[in-house]
């Protein structure tokens, strides 16, 4: 079944000039690089280092992306002002020097201005050169945690305090930092170093170091998402090897088994390969995803004829299956998308040509807020009420227009503005309708607050059928409808019941409110019928009071 599916995925993926329709929900991903300013800074001037981060962040607006992973520490040195460790040398040039600015405070308050997610990427094992500043503050602490292996220095895996320290780092993180989640690098073992116990004894003290991290972050904000970059092959398949390079067997880093655990919300596989060594395993990250967010990570400094010699058509093929996976996508590295080597930032842009939320962590069982009220349009500036705290965290709201009613929350194309922290937002003048949804840091998104501007000769189109009792609801004439069922659904989309296609059909048991019915065809079309309200006429009772 894994071969066909193989098969059927790789076929697809070679007729990519057919464009994948762009989902709701979609992590779309970059890892953004601070060690030697790689991706960021370019410059050792603050100010023309904020006008960078500015500047490349809109750039990534505009190609859809909603999640940057940040480089926060880098070899034992931080991007903002820690306690635990100094500054990192890029900054300044200057070796522990500050820059005079909060770098993690700006790009996390610029991210969200974007509706983006921020998280903290934390290198956790490699702590730099020997004689480097990070690594060598360290071993003062703690003279028996660092090894070195040439010229390199390592926090030991197998030594507990290393788990300690390193939760004690992402603790501050998330206390200091409104960050949306904490991404773990090179959480494994070194491929340089020479494992003495067993496999399955080096998995544990790995996953010991995660979860003591773990523990740490969510005991501070539980909505924050932990999440790791494992090597791109998890293990070796039933008829593909990973080529002795593997992230459970080589490395000790048993990431699918963390999402099982519960230990990890995503996960970002470090998936730099083409052909037959990303394809099955693609299908194998997504498979033992345990119901949650995988993003396969895409190469695409192989574009760059000094790294390698890709072709565009290589990544457009990757993206493609990622999607038809249902899978995320996660760009290594910034530089290399914006600069638009071969096209590839040209392309995302098309590709992600409508904006995405962010997969809800429903795993977590919280419930979706309140849907906002007080919905207006008044000047070009379209407002609603504050929701207030949910799940111990403040509101963000998305929002949505169409020329339908009442707008379709659950279509991506709808979407105009996602998390956006604001109980207002400038829209162009038109007579497009809107809808105002809240969700909470857990993704979560609450029932559409709707906003009728116009009703306009699609709303005719599916009409409103009924105002009922309660008790049946009846259809109008469809002609050449292959209907077998009928789907009720909520105006925010969610189906609330199934009922055989008939003329008349049963609505008992529903709740008063307002409805939409799909025709559900033999080949899976649907098409919406129309609108129907339940309004049950309130009986008076008459009460005894009882003392």
């Amino acid at each position: 079944m894994r071969q066909l599916s193989y098969i059927i995925i790789l076929l697809t993926a070679f007729v990519c000039n057919i464009m994948a329709q762009s989902p709701k929900h979609e992590v779309r991903a970059v890892w953004l690089t601070t060690i030697m300013g790689l991706d960021w800074p370019q410059s050792t001037n603050a100010q023309r280092q904020q006008a960078e981060l500015v500047q490349m962040l809109d750039q990534l607006k505009q190609a859809g992306i909603n999640t940057v992973l940040f480089q926060a520490r880098v070899r034992a040195t931080t991007v903002y002002p820690s306690a635990l460790e100094p500054w990192e040398t890029s900054l300044t040039g200057v070796p522990g020097r500050s820059p005079g600015y909060d770098p993690m405070k700006l790009c996390i308050d610029l991210c969200h201005e974007r509706g983006m997610e921020c998280h903290a990427w934390v290198v956790t094992i490699p702590v730099g050169k020997w004689n480097s500043i990070g690594c060598k503050k360290l071993r003062e602490k703690y003279p028996k945690l660092i090894k070195r292996i040439g010229e390199d220095g390592y926090m030991d895996p197998e030594q507990t305090q290393t788990g300690d320290y390193l939760a004690n780092v992402c603790r501050e993180l998330t206390h200091n930092y409104d960050i949306d989640g904490i991404h773990l690098d090179y959480i494994r073992y070194p491929e340089t170093w020479k494992i003495k116990v067993s496999r399955q004894k080096g998995r544990e003290y790995i996953t010991d170091i995660v979860r003591k991290i773990n523990r740490s972050v969510k005991s501070e904000k539980p909505w924050v998402k932990m999440s790791c970059s494992p090597v791109g092959k998890h293990d070796d398949l039933s008829r593909y090897r990973a080529g002795g390079w593997n992230a459970r067997t080589a490395v000790c880093q048993d990431a699918q088994q963390w999402l099982k655990q519960g230990l990890m919300d995503q996960l970002y596989p470090m998936m730099y390969f083409q052909g037959d060594h990303f394809y099955p395993f693609a299908i194998d990250w997504q498979e033992n995803a345990a119901g949650k967010t995988v993003a396969g990570g895409l190469g695409i400094y192989f574009l760059d004829p000094k790294e390698g010699r890709w072709t565009l058509e290589t990544v457009k093929r990757e993206m493609h299956v990622l999607r038809q996976l249902g899978m995320g996508q996660c760009f290594f590295r910034v530089k290399f998308l914006n600069s638009n080597i071969k096209g590839i930032y040209d392309f995302t842009c098309h590709f992600n040509a409508t904006p995405a939320l962010i997969p809800p962590m429903t795993w977590t069982g919280t419930a979706a807020p309140a849907a906002p009220k007080g919905l207006a349009l008044k000047g070009g500036t379209l407002s609603w009420n504050e929701v207030g705290s949910t799940n111990g965290s403040y509101a963000l709201y998305n929002v949505y227009a169409s020329e339908e009613f009442p707008v379709d929350i659950t279509k991506a194309e709808n979407l105009v503005a996602t998390r956006q922290t604001k109980t207002s937002i400038r829209v162009p003048k038109g007579n497009k309708n809107f809808a105002v949804t809240a969700t909470d840091r857990f993704g979560n998104e609450s029932a559409a607050t709707q906003l009728l501007i116009n009703a306009g000769p699609r709303m005719a189109a599916t009409p409103l059928i009924a105002i009922t009792d309660g008790k049946a609801v009846s259809l109008p004439d469809i002609p050449q409808l292959d209907a077998k069922y009928l789907v009720i659904e909520t105006l925010a989309g969610q189906q609330v019941a199934t009922r055989p296609f008939a003329k008349t059909i049963s609505i008992d048991g529903l709740p008063d409110g307002m409805y939409q019915i799909r025709s559900l065809g033999k080949k899976g079309r649907n098409h919406r019928i129309g609108f129907f309200c339940i309004k049950r006429q309130k009986h008076q009772h008459r009460f005894t009071r009882v003392r």
